[in-house]
């Protein structure tokens, strides 16, 4: 059986040293430069995506699909949600969250999509979806118990973004 981390007078000595640096003690695994990194990409990531929905969302209600419009609003309040987390989250490990529109593109991992198209705007939100959800996993792997509150954090979001890619897939049946 392994030893408890340590006693607590050292525990509560050790509390109170870098104070600045907030939730990240010397218990954290990670390293949080690259964590922020990566989550500066995560947020655009969820920011370009909230894009993606909205465009269509409205595309669709001049398309008469009132359905997918639905699917798709629904779609771009939880992303921003997701952003949301995610910018506490940088915010929290002491970094700053970036919404700098002149760079989102380049720092996201999925791409905007201007297709007018019903049929192909569900295609490409579909693939975003799998960007996200294989993006996530990786990142989870890669977090392992380094960091495993943003860890618990990606798992809720990535659940989210498989159901989005499932109801992309139902839409697209439905649109063909």
């Amino acid at each position: 059986m392994k030893d408890f981390l340590t006693d607590v007078e050292t525990l509560r000595a050790k509390a109170r040293e870098n104070m600045d640096m907030g939730p990240v003690t010397d218990a954290y695994g990670a390293d949080v430069k690259r964590v922020i990194h990566v989550l500066i990409q995560a947020l655009a990531t969820e920011l370009v995506c909230v894009l993606r929905y909205k465009r269509p969302f409205f595309t669709a209600q001049v398309l008469n699909a009132q359905s997918a419009a639905a699917e798709f609003l629904e779609h771009a309040g939880e992303e921003e949600g997701h952003a949301d987390r995610i910018a506490a989250r940088i915010t929290q490990l002491g970094g700053q969250p970036d919404f700098s529109p002149d760079s989102l593109s380049t720092r996201s991992h999925s791409e905007y999509d201007s297709s007018m198209e019903l049929q192909e705007m569900i295609k490409e939100d579909l693939v975003a979806e799998r960007i996200a959800i294989a993006s996530y996993s990786e990142i989870i792997a890669w977090l392992d118990d380094g960091d495993p509150t943003t860890r618990r954090m990606l798992e809720e979001i990535l659940a989210v973004e498989e159901e989005h890619a499932d109801d992309m897939l139902d839409l697209l049946s439905k649109a063909t």
